[in-house]
């Protein structure tokens, strides 16, 4: 596999994403930083124990004695010379020795589980960015690459250093933006803007068929990043495949908030979901609005669907929701040992004082969070190999974010905290008791294997909260995004679903051992299950839009365009 797409699928496992890591503070970094040096502290001759222990382990390295060695699957140590060439070969050893005390000194810390993962996820962005590949004289691939080309990769890598530095806020690119265009080479399914508020654009796609089912599809998208995820390239478009499968398409498209804007919260998007499936059921005649919605899109649609059943709203159909956790744990995922509940009240004051949190602000934290994914890959790919990022359509995407307003975020916390839609009437969030037991509209909900940022065994426990009768769960083979952007062709999708259907069981685990391994894509499967609740056929329209809705833009729209 090329360098290129190996960078490729590792960053667009890691899309940035909203949780509760936006009420991740700076403190809580300091605080964990704290608890290892006075644990430090608290017995020296620990400490002197395992500086002894790594003594040893130098002598053995200085002597050719060692037998530390890399993991055959760490990617940063593949080059043959880190195995035959003594230099490489010590001072790989040197720093698996360093990773190894500290790993030994951590293990005998009397900590609880809590702070034991806190010391862990710290001293893990430590040691990593120690790795002799970061450097240049530690990276004997780059210095291949140095000699080879005549001193140009350390040129261009200087020159690439140096437009982060200027044009890219001191973040290390991701990305190589130049080839993409919106709505030329991406985002280029027809359709049109058929309602602009001050917070959204709806967007009416057109038919790409004669016949169209009767009851639409609507998607919420997250409110960090843009909706055309849903529309990156013709072969991964779901636009597209919604369209070519009879499925009348709509799209809501957020508008990026500034600070004048940060009073936008959790109601005010729920009410412009609302605003949209109206019109969506205007436009098509439909008294029901299927949806579909991931992330933090899911919570958002899943607050909307309480809010429609605590009103006793009739128009909301059949619901999918993917890569979306409606019940997280603090350990679901790596950085949530980290979260405090100063910690988040600080962010929040923060983000209260400053109006957004900027979506720049957001990637640069994320990126910290998987620094070998997100920083150190691309500081040897741009800045040491002298190569350029790659020119990927996810990562351009993923790159394109958007701000955050404050009352959103807090509110998203606030769900956090409370386990709100856990909590069967407890709750009062946007004007109502959130209870998801109220909810039967029939759901779709979907999980990625490989996805760390909403692990899909948290995404699982959802299909636990709704009063549905009828919940089906499919495991997609793949990360994040990934795990949605799966369309058919691709060799390597398969997914997982329960054999022979039925009611699912409580547990993950349960789940798993009655689940069967399909070959291929899941968007065939999830077709068929919403076009069974898409109602009859009839003649496709033959424009978008109606009357009182008429086309206003083409897509993807005027939003999208809005930079942070």
């Amino acid at each position: 596999m090329a360098e290129g797409t190996k960078l490729e699928d590792e960053a667009a496992q890691s899309t940035t994403a909203l949780g509760p890591m936006v009420g991740l503070a700076r403190e809580d970094f300091v605080g964990a930083i704290a608890l290892l040096l006075r644990e430090t502290a608290s017995d020296p001759m620990r400490s002197v124990k395992h500086a002894q222990e790594m003594g040893q382990d130098m002598i053995k390295i200085l002597t050719g004695k060692s037998d530390l060695a890399p993991d055959p699957k760490d990617k940063r140590f593949r080059d043959p010379a880190w195995q035959f060439n003594p230099f490489f070969r010590a001072g790989a050893q040197y720093y698996l020795a360093i990773q190894k005390g500290m790993g030994n000194w951590l293990n005998e810390l009397e900590l609880d589980d809590l702070e034991r993962d806190r010391a862990n996820f710290i001293s893990n962005i430590i040691i990593d960015s120690l790795a002799p590949t970061n450097t240049l004289i530690g990276n004997p691939t780059a210095q291949k690459r140095l000699v080879d080309s005549g001193g140009l990769s350390l040129v261009k890598g200087l020159k690439n250093a140096y437009d982060d530095l200027v044009n890219n806020k001191g973040m290390v690119s991701q990305v190589d933006k130049r080839p993409f265009k919106l709505g030329e080479n991406i985002a280029t399914s027809k359709g049109s803007v058929v309602l602009r508020t001050e917070m959204m654009e709806l967007i009416h796609y057109a038919p790409t068929t004669d016949e169209v089912f009767e009851i639409p599809q609507l998607t919420i998208p997250p409110q960090i990043n843009k909706m055309y995820i849903n529309d990156l390239s013709p072969e991964k478009s779901i636009v597209k495949w919604q369209l070519d499968n009879g499925i009348q398409t709509f799209v809501i498209s957020w508008r990026n908030p500034t600070k004048e804007q940060g009073h936008w919260d959790m109601a005010d998007y729920v009410r412009s979901c609302r605003e949209a499936m109206e019109a969506v059921s205007a436009i098509t005649g439909s008294k029901k609005v299927n949806a579909s919605a991931g992330c933090s899109g899911g919570q958002t649609a899943a607050m909307l669907a309480s809010k429609m059943a605590s009103d006793k709203d009739s128009l909301l159909g059949a619901l999918t929701l993917m890569v979306c956790v409606l019940h997280p744990k603090q350990n679901d995922i790596e950085a949530g040992s980290l979260v405090s509940e100063n910690g988040m009240q600080l962010a929040r004051r923060r983000a209260a004082k400053k109006g957004v949190i900027k979506g720049d602000d957001l990637a640069r934290g994320f990126a910290w969070l998987r620094p070998n994914d997100l920083i150190w890959n691309y500081v040897i790919n741009n800045y040491l190999l002298g190569d350029d990022p790659p020119a990927f359509d996810v990562l351009f995407w993923n790159a394109d974010a958007t701000n955050l307003s404050a009352s959103l975020m807090g509110d998203f916390l606030t769900a956090f905290e409370t386990l709100a839609f856990t909590r069967k009437g407890e709750v009062e969030m946007i004007g109502h008791k959130v209870d998801l037991s109220k909810v039967t509209s029939d759901l779709f909900i979907l999980g990625g294997v490989t996805d760390h940022i909403t692990p899909w065994k948290a995404t699982y426990r959802s299909t636990q909260l709704f009063g549905a009768k009828n919940v089906t769960y499919v495991l997609s083979q793949a990360g994040h995004m990934q795990a949605i952007l799966n369309p058919p062709g691709n060799p390597k999708a398969k997914y997982f679903v329960q054999k022979g259907g039925g009611k699912l069981p409580a547990t993950a685990d349960q789940w798993l051992e009655g689940a069967e391994e399909v070959a291929g894509s899941w968007w065939p499967y999830w077709a068929e299950w919403v076009s069974k609740r898409s109602g009859k056929k009839k003649a496709s329209p033959k424009k978008t839009g109606n009357a009182k809705y008429k086309p206003l833009d083409p897509a993807p729209g005027l939003y999208v365009l809005e930079e942070v």
